[in-house]
């Protein structure tokens, strides 16, 4: 099987905000067994014109298990934490591993 990752880009436009948004979505990833591969560290680019302002990579056993996570109870109560915080740009892609 497949590896499923949620790639996101995310914009805060209310760091204190978002502070609780970080809270309930890292419940939400421990509970649905995500894998933080990436968040929010240092940026470079190296080729191309992509400047992702906050980059985050989630792991997990599927893609089927990362829209779960997605459309999941706990990650909705982190979304309406997020409203008017932040500006989210996220995928999921199935990936190796």
């Amino acid at each position: 099987m497949s590896a499923g990752y949620i790639i996101a880009n995310v914009t805060v436009t209310n760091p204190a905000q978002y502070e609780d948004y970080k809270k309930w979505s890292s419940e939400a990833m421990r509970v649905h067994g995500a894998e933080v591969l990436v968040r929010g560290g240092k940026v470079e680019v190296i080729e191309g014109d992509w400047t992702p302002d906050r980059l985050v990579i989630l792991k997990f056993p599927s893609v089927a298990a990362a829209k779960a996570f997605d459309a999941s109870p706990e990650y909705g109560k982190a979304r309406s934490a997020r409203q008017g915080a932040a500006v989210m740009r996220m995928i999921v892609v199935e990936g190796v591993g």
